[in-house]
């Protein structure tokens, strides 16, 4: 390349330690102040930078990639999912785009076993009767929720976190069952006791509880639609770590209302940061701020991730985290 220290941009706050770095390695202009960049100052850093290092809270499309200048050669985003980015309008403007996978896993999965756990013992509906001062000591029937052992688990999204998933759903005693593109390989499925199946429908139907762990794509928008949601139980939950847009949420709401769907333990939304007003209503639903892979070890991870592909493209080598498409 023909810069050392390229002008690198980085659109939020990231940990200490990695600004720290990064400060050290290139010409890095921060986000102190951690708001999301308006789209005149994300054009302008788009403009300027070498380097642009946006996050999934970015829009990064073709109206935006027009605007930027012929010296932005690298978007080093900082986060696992891509469906901000324009890839393919990225690739025809010889810009390389890099992402951040392998580092959320464990904590995503956590968080989703947490949201399990969380909507089927009640744990904030009680947890907020507690805080209320409504509590008036045990009863043999209060607060009654649903065991897990025994449980059918249906996984959207064999990948990584949808794999780490089932290998904690397993010690719960839950039944492993997943919807995938693929089928995963024998070995795995037989460590995972996991039942495949071809048809999302039919698995829906059978499940006790719904975990979406796959990206969004076009192939994936409203993958769990009004007539998908029908399919479910009245006794299924539906938890969702992976993105809002899987979801028709209206649909969803709609369900939850009648009582046709049990529960849910949502992390993202449709249109988020807003939120569904009925969604903060209703008991049965957990409603997190999209925290999921909100650890500080996965976030410094996730900096020196960037870092890397930002020094392996300088070093005229190619990322380890290139995009090369749209995933799923």
């Amino acid at each position: 390349m023909p810069w050392r220290r390229p002008l690198v941009i980085v659109t939020r706050k990231l940990p200490d330690v990695i600004e720290t770095r990064m400060m050290e390695l290139f010409e890095t202009r921060l986000n102190l102040e951690d708001r999301p960049m308006t789209d005149a100052e994300l054009a302008d850093a788009a403009g300027k930078a070498q380097v642009l290092v946006p996050t999934v809270t970015d829009r990064i499309d073709k109206s935006l990639l027009a605007k930027a200048g012929p010296q932005l050669k690298l978007i080093a985003s900082f986060g696992t999912g891509v469906d901000h980015i324009d890839i393919d309008d990225a690739k025809r403007r010889a810009i390389t785009v890099t992402n951040t996978p392998g580092v959320l896993t464990e904590d995503t999965a956590d968080m989703t076993m947490a949201l399990i756990l969380a909507v089927m013992r009640r744990l904030t509906e009680g947890e907020r009767v507690v805080r209320a001062e409504q509590w008036r000591g045990w009863s043999p029937t209060s607060m009654l929720g649903m065991r897990l052992g025994g449980k059918r688990l249906g996984i959207i999204g064999m990948g990584r976190i949808g794999t780490a998933l089932a290998r904690r759903a397993r010690a719960f005693g839950l039944s492993i069952h997943y919807h995938n593109r693929r089928r995963v390989d024998a070995e795995l499925e037989t460590q995972l006791e996991a039942t495949y199946w071809e048809s999302l429908d039919q698995m829906l139907a059978h499940m006790d509880i719904v975990s979406i762990n796959c990206p969004h794509t076009p192939a994936t928008y409203h993958l769990l639609s009004p007539r998908r949601l029908k399919l479910l139980h009245p006794h299924a939950v539906i938890i969702n770590t992976a993105r809002g847009n899987v979801i028709d949420e209206d649909a969803l709401v709609r369900g939850l209302v009648a009582r046709e769907i049990a529960g849910a333990g949502l992390d993202v939304y449709e249109h988020e940061p807003e939120i569904h007003p009925k969604l903060r209503q209703l008991d049965a639903v957990v409603c997190l701020p999209h925290m999921g892979s909100a650890t500080l070890e996965g976030r410094i991870a996730m900096g020196e991730k960037v870092i890397v592909n930002i020094k392996s493209f300088i070093d005229g080598h190619n990322p380890p985290d290139r995009v090369l498409a749209t995933m799923f």
